[in-house]
């Protein structure tokens, strides 16, 4: 089967999909990027870059680094519950697991957090807040979210056809 011309306002691009040891490849009819679609994706990911860079000041001044900061909002915006296992730390924090462990251990050694072995599967370590770390993220938490107000109109997510 012959490909259709694209005109050029349109491209053709590969898209992977990705899931677990596969690679599935799609063919996918795009439009051919402006600048003004630059401008976009540029000045998103400049706010983007800037709350970063406000959120790791923050946690540096709390005496904590950005990723225990992270860790802690983690545990407590985890759904349903006031805990969360490694392994879901590590998919929120998009981490390995062994890296994760290494962290919560860092954070036990502050007091800011503490392991407990899994009454209904002994398999699984939850990892709780402590009064520490829940105070450390209450401050933290609050002057993100006055940073969030003050960027409010400033970060928009891009409207292009991706």
């Amino acid at each position: 089967m012959a490909m259709p011309q694209a005109s050029p306002l349109i491209s053709f691009c590969d898209t992977f999909f990705t899931f677990p040891r596969t690679a599935i490849a799609m063919k996918v009819l795009t439009r051919t990027l402006n600048k003004a679609d630059y401008e976009q994706l540029s000045e998103f990911r400049y706010q983007m870059r800037r709350f970063e860079r406000f959120s790791e000041q923050a946690a540096q001044g709390e005496g904590i680094t950005p990723l225990q900061y992270l860790l802690l909002l983690h545990i407590k915006g985890y759904p349903d519950r006031e805990w969360a296992t490694i392994g879901e730390l590590a998919d929120r924090l998009q981490a390995q697991h062994h890296g994760v462990v290494a962290l919560v251990s860092r954070c036990e050694a502050l007091e800011l957090v503490k392991r407990k072995i899994s009454e209904t599967d002994r398999r699984q370590v939850e990892v709780h807040l402590l009064k520490a770390g829940e105070k450390v993220l209450a401050r933290l938490a609050e002057l993100h979210r006055a940073e969030l107000r003050s960027l409010k109109g400033a970060f928009t997510i891009p409207q292009i056809d991706l």
